[in-house]
């Protein structure tokens, strides 16, 4: 557990301590923006979610577009300037008063997240190889589950007092915290000089063999290797692994609004989430290891598709029976749920990675981005459509997620790593 919080690898350290700051501003924003959107600026709950939806669709061509930069101009790069201006972003909120002005900022703030994410990702498979890479993957992931919710504890404060200037001060405060993110990350190639001399070396290996029609794989190279957009294997990757995405929607969106229709009480959607975090933090690492190999890494997103089927399963079996039946049932399916979501993300870092041309790393986890904004699009629809359907609704949400598992063993089975990764 210390290393996941204070790791000894220079790259890594810089990564988390940067993670933590990002964390702690979405756990705080998350908390705040709806009521500060409606109460404060007055935006109507429909215009505040068109914007968000306008904006939700930049964001999917801006992952593609950061990890495309990455590979030109070094990943830490992007990734800073992306940071700090996502917290521009976030601050520039202080300032709005129309929908308009709001549409254009959470265009922006979402196309500088989306960059950010996909530059981060190709950084970490620039630096690191093969299982480590998954590793260091999962243990960022527990530190932002822990920060977004020290940050959503710290929001409490603006939203018991519940004024329009404590919601400014927290908008406020988490545009700061995301400036403050930039501060691990700017430099790194200073105190790594291992990184800058990568993009050196790469720069030069391809002016070199530009002629023969080679790309350079060092950090920040003018890559010359394939397109991801024009990997079959990938791309089926990325489709089965979006497919699966989409259960972070059935937890945020689909289970609280199918708990309202239920006996249960509504207190439970919190519990649920509270035992969704604790049991990431716990086993997210553990549930990493192994999925370094490709094939080990498919399997894994086959048993998380039938793991969430079996909480969609569970999930409408709760809306049967007594209040006390409905509360047990709902753990046990938030419980499933969870080691889903802890085994399908594992999975699909694992395939993001190994399936990579390392010669356009940017390029490929731009990609394998891209398809987890997608999911991020269009999670809330499928959720919806679910609990509208009732129990017909969740079977078939089941069925998609097991097509969607078997289909990247599948494609595991097919396939091998293209270019070895090296430090």
């Amino acid at each position: 557990m210390i290393e996941t919080f204070l790791p000894t690898d220079r790259v890594a350290r810089s990564l988390t301590v940067s993670t933590m700051a990002f964390a702690l501003s979405s756990g705080v924003f998350y908390a705040v923006s709806t009521l500060y959107f409606t109460l404060v600026v007055g935006l109507g709950t429909t215009t505040v979610g068109l914007g968000l939806g306008i904006a939700g669709g930049t964001g999917v061509l801006a992952s593609y577009a950061g990890g495309w930069l990455a590979d030109r101009v070094g990943a830490h790069h992007v990734q800073t300037v992306a940071t700090g201006l996502n917290g521009v972003a976030l601050l520039a909120y202080s300032f709005v008063s129309d929908a308009v002005a709001f549409t254009l900022i959470a265009c922006l703030a979402v196309i500088m997240r989306s960059a950010g994410s996909a530059s981060k990702q190709a950084m970490l498979a620039r630096w690191y190889t093969g299982p480590e890479r998954v590793e260091v993957r999962a243990r960022m992931r527990v530190v932002t589950n822990v920060f977004i919710g020290l940050g959503t504890l710290a929001a409490a404060a603006a939203l018991l007092i519940g004024t329009a200037q404590a919601y400014r001060v927290a908008v406020v405060v988490a545009g700061v915290l995301l400036l403050a993110a930039t501060v691990p990350l700017a430099g790194l190639g200073r105190r790594v000089p291992e990184l800058a001399d990568k993009m050196t070396t790469a720069r030069m290996t391809t002016a070199r063999t530009a002629a023969a029609g080679e790309g350079a794989a060092g950090e920040g190279a003018a890559s010359a290797g394939p397109s991801p957009l024009r990997d079959r294997t990938y791309l089926a990757s990325v489709a089965c692994n979006a497919v699966v995405a989409t259960q972070f929607g059935l937890l945020t969106v689909g289970m609280p609004l199918w708990v309202a229709t239920t006996g249960a009480p509504t207190a439970i959607i919190s519990a649920l989430l509270v035992l969704n975090t604790v049991l990431v933090a716990a086993l997210q690492v553990r549930a990493s290891r192994g999925t370094g190999d490709v094939r080990a890494a498919g399997r894994t997103v086959r048993r998380a598709s039938w793991l969430l089927a079996t909480a969609c399963g569970l999930y409408a079996l709760a809306g049967y029976g007594s209040v006390i039946v409905a509360c047990v049932l709902f753990v046990l399916a938030a419980s499933a749920h969870t080691m889903g979501e802890i085994l399908g993300e594992a999975g699909g870092w694992g395939m993001a990675f190994e399936l990579a041309d390392q010669r356009s790393a940017g390029a490929y986890q731009g990609l394998s981005q891209a398809g987890y904004a997608i999911a991020s699009m269009l999670s809330p629809i499928l959720a919806t459509t679910a609990v509208e359907h009732g129990t017909p609704g969740w079977a078939g949400l089941a069925a998609l997620f097991v097509l969607a598992g078997t289909g990247a063993a599948a494609v595991t089975r097919r396939a091998a790593p293209l270019v070895p990764a090296g430090r």
